[in-house]
């Protein structure tokens, strides 16, 4: 049992705080589901970038899924193995995409005909061929959040299927080029399995097409976005997820390659905040915290919910009644949420956010100059500190350079 209550007053609050147990149990669960082909797991570093968090999935065989160079040194630098990183995003820049090739990943997941060919021609210059899959989009109705919707054709995310049969064409007569997986990605957050089904059954069929053509696959990439339930959504079960990716694949012999993100740290992580006091406004009634849109985005991103339970209260009353639980940052978005029911509280309670291990952290800003909050893990009862708290030191210190020549002219 976590002593969430010990943990704030050590660390101070705002704080993330991590279980590794349940992370590893997550991660077993999408494994397993997959033993009867060959599968790759490929961790989404978007959802949680921290290095321990990556270290400690590279020890469980997993893979990386990366959207920039950055997240791909990230990878590398906590022992995920250079044959198990994707690199994926929309906007790869020239240098990304060199030092990709020039870090010898997996491969790169090509999003545009424009993209492919500035792939073609920086490993020419490199005189290393670089190794593609193509991002297809199935434009299917994922039956998500719009803004985490990636599979229809409205959404910038990846190519049509005749664009894609041209530019798997294309890298298949370029010496420059290797195509060795097809992707797709529909979503995040997920609850439904049929869209999943209908867009795996699609890029099968292509993927069989390709093959006739000669072009030598070898992976079969899924996508993550596999949903976790922050209220009372419907879940997909692992292994039926992948009976549907497996059923698609009938008669195709492909490595599949899975990137759950959300799925493996979401439910892991919780975010601790201390109340500082309460106020009314009319029949209004706010809980004002220590945390802010700033440390958890998503409520005021996508008027996402999540949990929230008291983990320490002075007060013995129980008559709860609605509330916003809101922070400090001056924007009326800046809220945790919306009309819950909380018992009366004061400053110095404490209260935990769930399910905030995914796109918590790795959204954080510092808007209103505020300093992003420490992180812990726990496994096994072993407690350890694996971010610290942000100093404004930290914050300011590329920032001080000017300051400091007009401080001494001024001296002069």
């Amino acid at each position: 049992m976590v002593d969430y209550l010990n943990l704030a007053k050590t660390y101070q609050t705002p704080l993330y705080v991590y279980d590794l147990a349940h992370i590893t149990d997550k991660f077993c669960a999408i494994k397993d589901a997959f033993r009867a082909r060959k599968s790759l797991i490929c961790y989404a570093l978007k959802a949680n970038s921290n290095l321990s968090i990556i270290h400690h999935l590279a020890t469980l065989g997993s893979g990386a899924d990366c959207v920039s160079i950055g997240e791909v040194k990230r990878a590398l630098k906590a022992g995920i193995p250079k044959y198990k990183i994707i690199f994926s995003g929309v906007g790869k820049s020239d240098s990304e995409i060199a030092q990709a090739i020039e870090s010898d990943i997996l491969f790169l997941n090509v999003e545009s005909e424009a993209e492919l060919k500035r792939i073609e021609h920086l490993a020419q210059s490199a005189k290393k061929p670089a190794r593609i899959s193509v991002r297809v989009n199935p434009n299917i109705d994922p039956k998500t959040h719009p803004y985490i919707s990636t599979g229809l054709h409205e959404n910038k995310f990846g190519v049509d299927i005749e664009q894609a049969k041209s530019m798997y064409i294309f890298a298949k007569n370029s010496p420059h080029l290797e195509a060795v997986g097809i992707h797709f990605h529909i979503g995040s957050q997920l609850t439904e399995l049929e869209p999943l089904k209908q867009a795996a059954q699609k890029i099968a069929e292509l993927a069989h097409s390709l093959l006739a053509l000669k072009i030598d696959l070898k992976f079969f990439d899924v996508g993550g976005g596999i949903g976790i339930r922050y209220s009372d959504e419907s879940l997909i079960d692992p292994y039926q997820y992948a009976q549907a990716i497996l059923g698609a694949l009938y008669g195709l012999d492909l490595t599949i390659i899975c990137e759950p993100g959300r799925f493996l740290v979401g439910e892991s992580g919780v975010l601790l905040t201390s109340v500082l006091y309460e106020k009314h406004n009319g029949k209004k009634r706010f809980v004002i915290v220590d945390a802010a849109m700033n440390d958890l985005m998503r409520p005021a991103l996508y008027n996402a919910t999540h949990k929230i339970e008291c983990v320490y209260r002075a007060s013995q009353d129980t008559k709860e009644s609605l509330c916003d639980v809101v922070g400090p940052i001056c924007e009326s978005s800046d809220f945790l949420a919306k009309d819950i029911s909380l018992p009366p509280l004061c400053a110095g309670d404490v209260l935990m956010i769930k399910n905030a291990g995914a796109y918590g952290m790795s959204m954080a800003s510092n808007y209103n100059t505020r300093l992003k909050p420490a992180e812990v893990a726990h496994i096994g009862g072993d407690v350890r500190l694996i971010k610290h708290r942000e100093s404004i030191e930290d914050l300011i210190k590329d920032e001080a350079l000017l300051l400091q020549e007009h401080r001494s002219k001024g001296a002069q």
